[in-house]
C-alpha cells in the first residue's frame, strides 16, 4: 500500500483493512513502520473527523454522582446547601467559578466538562 494523507472515507476505510493486515507486524521491521504510520494517520482523521466535545457541565456532575454512588445532599457543602444544589442539578442556576473549582477538586470532575 502507498502511505498518503487520509482525506475522505473511502481514504479511511483503505487504511483500516491495511492496518487489520499488518496489526501482528513486529516491530522495527518494514510492516510494523508502515502500521505505526497508518494507525497515526487514522487517528490524525479520527480526532479532525469525529471531535468528541467534553461533556455538559451537569451532565458531567450526574455521572460522577453516579460513579461515586452520591446523592444531591453529598454535594451540598460544595455547593452551598441542598436547595442549591438542586437548583444546579435542574439548570435552574450556573455554576460558579469557585464551584467549579471544588466539585474538582473534592469529586475529580474534569475541569474540562465543568468549563464547557
Amino acid at each position: 500500500m502507498k502511505i498518503k494523507p487520509i482525506k475522505n472515507l473511502k481514504d479511511y476505510n483503505n487504511a483500516l483493512k491495511e492496518i487489520d493486515k499488518l496489526w501482528n507486524a513486529n516491530p522495527n521491521t518494514r510492516e510494523g513502520d508502515m502500521l505505526e504510520v497508518l494507525v497515526t494517520l487514522v487517528e490524525a482523521y479520527e480526532v479532525k473527523k469525529y471531535k468528541i466535545e467534553p461533556p455538559d457541565p451537569i451532565e458531567a456532575i450526574k455521572f460522577r454522582m453516579e460513579q461515586m454512588g452520591l446523592q444531591q445532599s453529598d454535594l451540598a457543602e460544595v455547593l452551598g446547601g441542598r436547595n442549591r444544589v438542586s437548583e444546579i442539578l435542574n439548570r435552574k442556576r450556573n455554576l460558579t467559578a469557585n464551584m467549579m473549582r471544588q466539585l474538582h477538586k473534592k469529586f475529580n470532575v474534569p475541569a474540562e466538562s465543568l468549563l464547557a
